[in-house]
């Protein structure tokens, strides 16, 4: 995987690749708070033989600094200008958490672009699925996340989204990156949240128009996923895989069969 960058006028852009020429390429979208490292074990096993695009997302990872003063759209339009710059015509976006908000912002200001969406324990953009009062929270993360002790919010932040002690470790590793700057860490995930809310507010439609499949593990304890998620799939009809022993980082916790959930996908594309 060769690291390039892209510039935007709040920062710069990391993003990894590597010099395969593929039908399709895979798109690997990280959760909000995580970077490129999230996918490690999905880039191991298809860098060898797919296509592959990682980023560490605007304000994360290498990506940063980086000016918060972006919009989720605002993400979806730089991915859409760095797959334009690579000639990626048939991207199979892969988003985990608010990476999968990113692709659905990206389907939604480049209708026919993408070839495929793959969804890991993320949620459905679309008004309709949330109520008030979580937007009302959503848009008010940022205190939270000042106040809370840096240890227990390591803790947290680590036991609540993975449930193996891998999948645990790997987001260890990638929040002690904001080791004794908790601010700009609160700084980060409440404009995530912000930004996310703000997305479901303009009430877009958000149609997804190319092949899609839900992953969702069983054991997701991140707000309301498991229920946004079985909300998704019976208003839709978009198949979805429920990961017995994973939790809200399912490509981490059960990244064998996830693994083998995206080959399978790729394979019915062809």
């Amino acid at each position: 995987m060769v690291e390039r960058t892209f510039e935007t006028p709040c920062g710069v852009i990391h993003y990894w690749m590597n010099d395969l020429q593929t039908t399709h390429t895979l798109v690997f979208l990280p959760g909000l708070t995580a970077d490129h490292r999230l996918f490690e074990r999905q880039i191991a096993h298809f860098a060898g033989k797919t296509r592959l695009l990682v980023w560490d997302a605007p304000g994360h990872g290498a990506s940063r600094p980086f000016r918060l003063d972006f919009t989720l759209a605002d993400k979806a339009l730089w991915l859409g200008d760095i797959l334009e710059r690579e000639r990626i015509m048939e991207p199979v976006l892969v988003g985990q958490s608010m990476g999968g908000y990113v692709a659905q912002s990206f389907l939604q200001h480049f209708p026919g672009w993408a070839r495929g969406f793959i969804s890991i324990d993320s949620a459905p953009l679309g008004r309709s699925y949330m109520t008030a009062a979580e937007l009302w929270a959503l848009k008010r993360m940022e205190p939270v996340y000042r106040r809370y002790p840096w240890k227990l919010l390591l803790r947290s932040g680590t036991e609540g989204v993975a449930v193996t002690a891998y999948g645990r470790a790997l987001m260890r590793r990638m929040m002690r990156s904001f080791e004794g700057r908790q601010d700009e860490y609160a700084l980060l995930a409440g404009h995530g949240f912000r930004i996310l809310a703000e997305a479901v507010e303009a009430d877009l439609p958000y149609r997804i128009d190319c092949p899609a499949l839900l992953i969702c593990g069983e054991k997701d304890r991140a707000g309301s996923a498991k229920r946004y998620n079985r909300a998704w799939h019976e208003k839709t009809g978009i198949p979805i895989v429920w990961l017995k022993g994973a939790g809200h980082n399912a490509n981490t916790d059960r990244a064998e069969e996830v693994d083998r959930l995206i080959e399978q996908f790729l394979d019915d594309l062809n």
